[in-house]
């Protein structure tokens, strides 16, 4: 039983992501996101204009006139939402943190998924692989997944984002849509980040926060660092600090852009505080363009 408290916020998260999966996304993550392939599904009457190709000739000759096949798309696919819940996800200067901006985001993925009868599964890992749920369908099954992304408490503090995604490799057989939900405040993910991009239809999904790319001038702060637990006190009046702080990050997401780009990935950039559900339908209609060049 979850406490009354969680269940409204789940409910309130599930009625607004709704809203936005109806209006925006369901269409737009149809298109972008297709099946497995083409499967035979019947056969009819050869019409003028139909491809001569599709024409079943064992049909065509015991019936005495031409009949084709008839294909229709595979349409179902797995869903597989990697979650980063390191303690750098905690972390928030609007009304929301990381944690829970990743949570609605996954919350909007996961129910376009089930409106197109797809399924959905989750992988939350920090340092280490924290818990697995197998994909399944269903609205409940996707308020389960909402509700672990809000309430897991991970053993570990640090981000290996390399754990997820090797994790997925090994255990995944078959092609799955994979969005991988991190801050991305980590190094050395190139080579896995890389062979699941092969293997599957990946598409990083970084959040971030405002004071991540700009912090104000407050004077003399006390600083934690949320994965390591070092503190460390900060002149944020000072503009040379905050000059080196804003390149610093600057230089980080340029790299990681460059990255994405090196390995041909679609990936999408969310703010705290920003209309995620517009932005993600900014994404698959840009991304659907892309495709269709």
């Amino acid at each position: 039983m979850l406490p009354k408290d969680l269940i409204r916020r789940i409910r309130k998260l599930e009625i607004r992501t709704r809203k936005v999966v109806s209006d925006m996304l369901a269409g737009q993550y149809h298109s972008v996101f297709k099946g497995r392939g083409m499967a035979f599904s019947e056969v009819r009457q050869y019409q003028p204009g139909d491809e001569i190709r599709f024409i079943d000739w064992n049909v065509t000759a015991r019936m005495n006139e031409a009949f084709i096949k008839v294909f229709t798309e595979e349409r179902e696919l797995t869903v597989m939402l990697l979650v980063d819940v390191s303690a750098s996800n905690e972390f928030g200067s609007k009304d929301r943190t990381k944690a829970e901006v990743a949570a609605e985001v996954a919350a909007q993925i996961a129910f376009s998924a089930i409106a197109n009868n797809d399924r959905v599964g989750l992988i939350l890992f920090s340092d280490r692989v924290e818990k697995v749920v197998p994909p399944r369908k269903g609205r409940m099954h996707v308020l389960r997944l909402v509700s672990d992304i809000l309430t897991f408490k991970p053993k570990g503090h640090g981000t290996d984002l390399s754990a997820g995604l090797t994790y997925l490799t090994q255990v995944s057989k078959r092609k799955a849509v994979t969005f991988l939900v991190s801050d991305f405040m980590a190094t050395g993910y190139e080579k896995p980040l890389r062979l699941v991009g092969r293997k599957h239809d990946l598409v990083p999904v970084v959040i971030e926060d405002p004071l991540e790319q700009r912090f104000p001038s407050h004077g003399l702060v006390e600083m934690e660092d949320p994965e390591t637990g070092e503190r460390f006190v900060v002149d944020t009046s000072s503009t040379a600090v905050r000059g080196k702080f804003m390149r610093a990050m600057q230089a980080q997401r340029d790299e990681r852009r460059k990255l994405f780009k090196k390995l041909e990935l679609d990936h999408v950039e969310l703010r705290a505080g920003d209309d995620h559900g517009k932005a993600l339908a900014n994404f698959f209609r840009a991304r659907a363009r892309r495709m269709a060049a």
